[in-house]
């Protein structure tokens, strides 16, 4: 049988835009139960809307993941509504790109408390409920953690949250091992075009991104597989996709015809990971 999430419960930080919203669009159609955790309010209706007529059901809460009193209360809307939480996609992130003399102890403050902090508060709420599931799957939007100055040299505040988070992710598979609950981290080959990316101001990562289908695309792989075997993975949207047999690619490019060699490549992806993904798109 192709793997599903009918009947699952799938509570997705971050979830009203960009490649939260396709996450959560993209487990709908296969079946899920749907929360959708942000702080924009605003659009969570037409998110439920589209979730719903994607074949799902859905609830969205209005939550700031910095604030551990609404991530506890976005957890317990999810079970009240759904019974319980088999899968938590922490997607929910803030992007600053500044040196330190340039940051600003607010801006950094902020990327603190969502990127890290407030993905583990997600999950140490969630932890109660994925361990009655039978296949529990914790996902979360970040890059391998590398100690190679390259990363670190024009970004250090922004690099040091998003690398906290894939320890956090990789810690987390050690530790839930015991009760059957995989970590796993994804990240893009590409930028992927979303509003954030829009607001940036580089003109090189902006130029010719892919869509975030292909993240939604490679998530729901991950989450479906089964939860003792498939863990502790620090994943690269493209490897994966190809690895499980995708090699259609065209449909995810933002710029129609787009070659491979000339896509906005993101920034902190780990060596071995192009090393790997070099040899599979010789094959």
């Amino acid at each position: 049988m192709p793997p599903t999430l009918q009947g699952k419960t799938v509570f997705v930080t971050g979830g009203t835009r960009g490649i939260g919203r396709a996450i959560a669009v993209k487990c709908a159609q296969n079946g899920a139960h749907v929360v959708v955790a942000a702080r924009n309010a605003s659009s969570s209706s037409t998110v439920v809307a589209e979730i719903e007529g994607a074949g799902g059901q859905a609830i969205a809460v209005p939550c700031d993941i910095q604030c551990e009193d609404q991530v506890a209360a976005a957890v317990q809307a999810a079970v009240a509504r759904f019974g319980g939480i088999d899968v938590v996609v922490n997607n929910a992130s803030t992007l600053v790109l500044k040196p330190t003399a340039d940051i600003s102890m607010s801006e950094y403050d902020l990327m603190a408390a969502i990127n890290a902090r407030g993905a583990f508060a997600v999950v140490k709420h969630a932890l109660p409920y994925l361990r009655n599931s039978t296949n529990a799957h914790i996902l979360t939007l970040c890059p391998k953690p590398q100690l190679e100055s390259k990363w670190f040299e024009k970004n250090t505040a922004y690099a040091v949250s998003k690398f906290t988070m894939g320890m956090m992710a990789f810690g987390l598979a050690a530790e839930q091992k015991p009760f059957g609950i995989a970590s796993n981290t994804l990240w893009p080959f590409s930028t992927i075009d979303t509003d954030g990316l829009a607001e940036c101001g580089n003109a090189q990562f902006q130029a010719r991104p892919r869509k975030p289908a292909i993240l939604a695309d490679a998530a729901y792989w991950i989450i479906t597989q089964k939860s003792t075997a498939f863990t502790g993975n620090f994943c690269l949207d493209e490897i994966v996709l190809r690895e499980s047999g995708v090699d259609d690619f065209d449909r995810y490019n933002s710029v129609e015809g787009t070659a491979l060699a000339d896509l906005s490549q993101d920034h902190l992806i780990a060596d071995e990971q192009l090393s790997r993904l070099a040899e599979l798109r010789r094959k």
